[in-house]
């Protein structure tokens, strides 16, 4: 029982440990009159989709990072979640913060790779975490391509 316990404390503090980080660099580097100013694709979406989506890939996140946490806290896959989220976290400063869209864009072509390095080494060993990464990996991508329009289309 105090093995259930253990591991269910453990789960609550990687998803919760997530969301709260990523809604503390969300709030502290919201868009604000800088990005309003920007000259926008058109298939940028509406500020209200960045919060519940982030939110909702945050716990995914977390209950992967988790499941891996289990299996093998040394492993290649662990080292991965724990680069992406380093990366993750650090994307938003960058681009909301210091308005630097062209380091942020490197930061986040590396987050994919990482993303994408988390998924192919948990494939065989732990297809739940793989999959749960998924979502995660096709918005990161959509955000990439974001990233790049915005960064072309304001010089």
């Amino acid at each position: 029982m105090v093995s259930v316990k253990s591991n269910l404390l453990s789960l609550v503090v990687f998803v919760i440990g997530v969301v709260v980080c990523g809604a503390l660099i969300g709030v502290s580097t919201a868009p604000g009159p800088w990005f309003d100013t920007l000259v926008k694709p058109t298939f940028n979406p509406p500020a209200w989709v960045f919060g519940p989506v982030w939110t909702t890939l945050y716990i995914l996140i977390g209950i992967a990072g988790w499941r891996i946490w289990q299996i093998d806290r040394s492993s290649a896959a662990m080292k991965l979640w724990f680069a992406q989220m380093i990366l993750n976290f650090g994307w938003s400063p960058l681009f909301f913060g210091a308005h630097r869209m062209d380091l942020a864009l490197g930061v986040i072509v590396l987050m994919l790779v990482a993303i994408f390095g988390f998924i192919l080494t948990t494939w065989n060993r732990d297809r739940i975490s793989a999959v749960l990464f998924l979502p995660y990996a096709a918005w990161v991508s959509f955000a990439t391509v974001l990233n790049a329009s915005l960064l072309y289309l304001n010089p």
